[in-house]
């Protein structure tokens, strides 16, 4: 049954006539409670905002309870938001660097430089090398894969690591 016009917040002079009765007072309300920081003007704004959103379902007996409860929920969840934002300002960042593209020219140059030295490996050198640095496999491993002995890996990327350094120091 909907209910009679004289008590429906919807109509316009109904709602101005609780925006002056309350506002004031509500304002004063999230001020005193969470202080300026959190911009009570807003929030009762957005509280007055909510109350014509939902307009047909309160009745005019429960706007005031309305008010006060939604204009408080926004400001804890105002006030929530605010501590997750300066918990993340304060989390310094793990891998702060100061790159330039300076850097990024000499890297990019160093890493062709560090390809052609592989490429520059015998191939039995270049395959257990790349198989223990990039693969990350243990000389054990690569033994069983290549069919080779444990010493002849060591012997393979023992030797490879030499050449690497002769290469890359002439760089």
């Amino acid at each position: 049954m909907s209910k009679p016009l004289k008590d429906h917040i919807c109509e316009e002079r109904l709602f101005s006539s609780i925006f002056r009765t309350h506002s004031k007072n509500l304002h004063d309300f999230l001020y005193y409670k969470f202080g300026s920081q959190l911009n009570p003007q807003d929030k009762m704004q957005e509280a007055f905002v909510k109350l014509w959103e939902n307009c047909a379902k309160i009745p005019q007996n429960k706007a005031k309870s309305f008010l006060f409860t939604t204009a408080n929920n926004l400001m804890l969840n105002e006030y929530a938001h605010q501590k997750v934002v300066l918990r993340h300002r304060m989390i310094q960042p793990k891998h702060a660097t100061n790159i330039n593209p300076e850097f990024i020219l000499e890297e990019k140059e160093y890493k062709v430089k560090l390809e052609r030295a592989i490429a520059g490996l015998t191939e039995a050198q270049r395959v257990a090398f790349l198989m223990n640095r990039v693969e990350g496999k243990r000389f054990k491993e690569i033994a069983q894969l290549l069919d080779i002995s444990t010493k002849a890996v060591e012997k393979r990327i023992y030797g490879a690591l030499k050449k690497l350094r002769q290469d890359i120091d002439e760089l």
